[in-house]
C-alpha cells in the first residue's frame, strides 16, 4: 500500500482526529493514552523517545514501545529527539511499524534540551533539519510529522513551516509560544502564528497552547482553521476535557488505577498524575499530600486517593446545597491548573536571567529550592556549591567522563567500541576482547587432538569396533 500523505494521511490513517493527547515524558504512557482515548482524545503521542538510546539499547526499545503495544491504542504517533539524519532514521525505522507516523521534536524548550542539542534548540539549523525531515521521508514507510515552537517573528515562523513542509513533513504541530516562554514565563500562547502557519502551508496542522477546556478546543480551531488542537497540561488535570466533562476527581482517579493494574508502568508515572489530578484538593489536605509522595507502591499510592475521596465525600455532604466560593469549582472537580506567573517586580530584580542562574546563585547563599532542600534532608552530606563538585576529564569522543584507567582516555561507551573495532583489551574498564579471542583460538586449535578417537564411524577400521576390541582385551 503506497504512504498516504498529507491530508489524505490526516483524514484516512488518523481518522481526522482533531483531539490530540501531546507528547509528555513519563506521563503519556500506555495506561494514560487509554484513560484519555476513553474520553474523548482521537490520538495520542507517546512520550518523547530519544532516538540514539532507542537504537543502541533494546531494553529501552521494549519498555517504552514493543510492550506497549495494544490495539485499542491507535491511531498513534511515536515521537523522538534527534540531532542526526541517520540516527533519526535508524530509530524510526526500527518503531515505524509499531505506530501511524513518526514525529520529529522540534519544541522542547528545556536545559535538557539545550544541553543535548534537541528539540526548540535545532529550530535554526534549517540545513540539519531539512536533511533530517528528507532522509526520513525517503527511508521511512509511514509519514514522517514534525512538533514546532514558534520565533518571535510571524513571518519567520511561518517560512520555517513552509521549508519543513518542503523537505517531507506530512503533518504540523504548532505550539504557540517561543522556546523562551516555559515555566512562569509561559504566558499566552500565540494563535496568530498558528493561523498563519495554516494558511501558508498545504499539509494538515494541530494548534497546541492556551487549551483548558471543549470551549477553548472549538474556540481555537474556529480562529485559526487548524485541522486539530493537542493538550498537555489540561489533559494531565482533566482526561475529560474533550468530552467537555469536569467529573469528580476520583472517577477517573480510580479509572486509570484499574488500567495501570492491566498494563503496569513505573510508580513515579503514576505519583505524577495522582499529584495532577488531585492537585487542587492536595492545597487543602497538605498531610496526604505528603502521604503520596512517600508511598512505595501501587497499593499505597490507590489507598491515600480512597482516603481524598473520603474526605471529599464528608466535605460534601457538609456542604451540601452550597455554592462554591469565588469563580472556581469545588476543589474535588477536574478543572484547569492556571500556572501562576513571575512575582511582581522579579523582572527588574532578576533581569532575563534563567531559573538556572538564579538556581546556581543560590548555591552560594543559605536559602536553598525545596527541590535540593529535599536532596539534602535525604544526604545531610550533599554540597550545591559548584566550586566543589569533582571536576572529571572528558572522554575525547563523546564528552562523557572519561575512564581514569582507560588505556584509550575514553568513557566506556566508547572504549569498548574502540576495543571491539581494533581486538584491544582495556583493563581499567575490564573489557578484555584481545584476551578472549586469544583464549579461543587456543581453544580451538586443541580441539583436533580431543577430538580425533571419535571421528571414525562406528563399525570401520578404527571406528567403534576397535576402539570396543581393545577395551575388552
Amino acid at each position: 500500500m503506497p504512504k498516504l500523505q498529507g491530508f489524505e494521511f490526516w483524514s484516512h490513517t488518523l481518522r481526522g482526529a482533531r483531539h490530540v493527547v501531546a507528547p509528555m515524558v513519563d506521563q503519556s504512557e500506555l495506561a494514560w493514552r487509554l484513560l484519555s482515548r476513553r474520553h474523548g482524545a482521537q490520538l495520542c503521542y507517546t512520550p518523547m523517545l530519544h532516538a540514539q538510546v532507542f537504537v543502541r539499547d533494546a531494553n529501552y526499545r521494549k519498555d517504552n514501545l514493543y510492550c506497549e503495544v495494544c490495539p485499542e491504542d491507535r491511531p498513534l504517533i511515536v515521537q523522538f529527539c534527534a540531532n542526526d539524519p541517520e540516527v533519526f532514521v535508524q530509530a524510526a525505522l526500527l518503531a515505524q511499524d509499531y505506530c501511524d507516523a513518526i514525529d520529529l521534536n522540534l519544541g522542547c524548550p528545556q536545559m535538557i534540551a539545550k544541553r543535548g542539542h534537541y528539540g526548540a534548540f535545532l529550530q535554526d539549523e534549517w540545513d540539519l533539519l531539512r536533511r533530517m525531515i528528507l532522509l526520513a521521508h525517503e527511508k521511512l514507510s509511514v509519514p514522517v510529522t514534525c512538533k514546532i515552537r514558534v520565533f518571535p517573528e510571524i513571518d519567520k515562523t511561518v517560512r520555517y513551516a513552509q521549508m519543513l513542509e518542503k523537505a517531507g513533513c506530512q503533518l504540523l504541530t504548532v505550539h504557540g509560544r517561543t522556546k523562551e516562554q516555559k515555566g512562569p514565563l509561559s504566558g499566552a500562547a500565540s494563535w496568530e502564528h498558528i493561523k498563519a502557519v495554516r494558511k501558508a502551508v498545504a499539509i494538515p496542522v494541530f494548534a497546541n497552547g492556551n487549551i483548558q477546556s471543549l470551549q477553548d478546543v472549538e474556540r481555537c480551531i474556529q480562529d485559526t482553521g487548524v485541522q486539530g488542537v493537542m493538550s498537555a497540561e489540561g489533559n494531565l488535570h482533566n482526561p475529560a476535557l474533550f468530552e467537555g466533562r469536569s467529573p469528580a476527581v476520583w472517577e477517573l482517579a480510580e479509572e486509570y488505577l484499574d488500567i495501570v493494574q492491566e498494563h503496569p508502568c513505573p510508580l513515579s508515572y503514576v505519583r505524577a498524575h495522582l499529584f495532577k489530578l488531585w492537585h487542587h484538593t492536595l492545597q487543602v489536605h497538605q498531610q496526604l499530600r505528603e502521604e503520596l509522595a512517600k508511598v512505595k507502591t501501587l497499593e499505597g499510592i490507590a489507598a491515600v486517593s480512597q482516603e481524598l475521596k473520603m474526605r471529599c465525600q464528608e466535605e460534601i455532604s457538609r456542604q451540601e446545597g452550597a455554592k462554591p466560593a469565588g469563580d472556581l469549582p469545588f476543589h474535588w472537580i477536574c478543572q484547569p491548573y492556571v500556572r501562576p506567573g513571575p512575582r511582581e517586580g522579579s523582572k527588574e530584580k532578576a533581569g532575563a536571567r534563567s531559573k538556572r542562574a538564579l538556581e546556581e546563585e543560590e548555591c552560594g547563599t543559605e536559602v536553598l529550592s525545596k527541590n535540593k532542600q529535599k536532596k539534602q534532608l535525604r544526604n545531610p552530606h550533599k554540597t550545591f556549591d559548584p566550586s566543589l563538585k569533582p571536576k572529571y576529564a572528558k572522554c575525547d569522543q563523546c564528552g562523557n567522563p572519561k575512564g581514569n584507567r582507560c588505556v584509550f582516555s575514553l568513557c566506556r561507551g566508547c572504549c569498548k567500541k574502540r576495543a571491539s573495532k581494533e581486538t584491544a583489551d582495556c583493563p581499567g574498564h575490564g573489557l578484555l576482547f584481545k584476551t578472549k579471542l586469544e583464549k579461543s583460538l587456543a581453544w580451538k586449535g586443541m580441539q583436533p587432538e580431543l577430538q580425533e578417537p571419535q571421528t571414525a564411524t562406528p563399525g570401520t577400521p578404527g571406528g567403534f569396533s576397535e576402539v570396543m576390541s581393545t577395551a575388552l582385551a
